[in-house]
Order: structure tokens, then sequence, then C-alpha cells
């Protein structure tokens, strides 16, 4: 009989093994996907010069427009950026050339690439540096006080850090400051004279918005 029962309880052991297999959980892989909408403040550095011209220099209109950027992780800290956003920059002579007041107006597309290293030791608090890559699209220019200008298109290095506080798995809030290093080159006409200079722009890119990690 104490044989008989042993078995009994062997046989039920080993049938219940494959249903407790079964009934494990399967852990969701988290999405290396993650987007990001904020307002962004463009804070422009006022120095540039008109070559030929001693003294010259010039200022540009600092401005606030949306951002949207996608963001893929290779692993838990490292992560390429794609940041897009676009805006208007009026320029005006100053120094010796104060008196052509607004010389013109661009708009400015700036898509900028960044390798980012997040910390990840804090739970909800997750800070970032990056480091990268900005190809800079100078579009519809129109002139003012200029006969005519001309903005060359330019490659500069861009640097980053800010930070996510994540609210639950997937929503977060952001904040995040660039510094673009800028410094294209431009032709502008001024009472039937061509002209070269340097528009040194060196951009303070100052966010804040939305994360959405899928």
């Amino acid at each position: 009989m104490i044989l008989i029962g042993v078995s009994q309880q062997a046989l039920a052991a080993d049938s219940a093994q494959p249903y407790i297999a079964q009934d494990q959980v399967t852990v969701e892989t988290a999405s290396p996907w993650q987007i990001r909408v904020r307002a962004l403040g463009v804070k422009t550095n006022d120095s540039g010069y008109v070559g030929g011209i001693a003294g010259s220099d010039l200022s540009y209109s600092d401005t606030i427009t949306p951002e949207f950027d996608i963001s893929y992780f290779f692993t838990e800290n490292i992560a390429a950026e794609l940041i897009l956003a676009t805006t208007s920059a009026r320029v005006d002579g100053t120094g010796a050339i104060g008196a052509l007041g607004n010389v013109g107006k661009v708009w400015v597309l700036p898509p900028t690439l960044t390798l980012q290293y997040h910390i990840t030791q804090f739970g909800a608090f997750r800070p970032y540096v990056g480091a990268g890559l900005n190809y800079t699209v100078f579009y519809n220019q129109s002139i003012g006080s200029a006969d005519a200008l001309h903005v060359k298109n330019t490659l500069g290095a861009a640097l980053q850090v800010g930070f996510d506080y994540m609210l639950d798995q997937h929503w977060g809030v952001n904040f995040d400051v660039k510094k673009l290093f800028l410094k294209p080159d431009f032709t502008v006409k001024v009472a039937g004279t061509d002209l070269k200079g340097k528009a040194k722009l060196d951009p303070w890119l100052i966010g804040a918005g939305l994360t959405y990690h899928f």
C-alpha cells in the first residue's frame, strides 16, 4: 500500500510539470523607439562680419518654435537621436554697418543627429549627455535693406545635455539643452556692391516637452 501511494504521488508530480511550464509568465521586451515633442527656444550668438568693412557686425533675432525628435536605443544606455525643427531668423547689421538695419530674413532647418549616453541608476530620473553633427539648411531667404542675400548651408558640431523624468512605463517629461556650432558663409549685395561675410550664429537650443517611449 505504501509503495502504491508513493508511486501515485510521483506520477501526479510528473504530470503537473508540463502544466506549470505552460503557465510561466512571458516578459515583454521593451521597444527601442522613443519620440519627444518640445517647445524650443533658439538663442543665437550675435556675432559676424562683412568682409572688407572694418568694425562690421551682425545680430540675429531669437525665436521659439516646436521641435520633434526620434530616438533609437541600441542598449539601455546608448541611443541615437534625430532632432527636427525649423524657424526663421532676422539678420540685422550692427557696428559699422548699423545704418543698414534689417539686412534680410532667412528660414533655418537644422536637422541634428546625436549619439547619447543615458544614466539609468536614478529610477524615473534619467539624465543623458550627447554629441553629434548638424547640417543646417537656409531656405526661403528674403531681403530687407540689402539688394540680395544668400546664406550658405553649413555643417557643424552639436553638444547636448538633458533629462527625462518618466511618469510611467511610456510617458515622461523632458528638459534639454543643445549647443550648435554654426558659422555659415554668406554673400550680400548692398548698393550694387557684392560682399562676402560670415555669420557666427552658434545658437543655444533650450527645450522642454513630453517624452513617449513605445
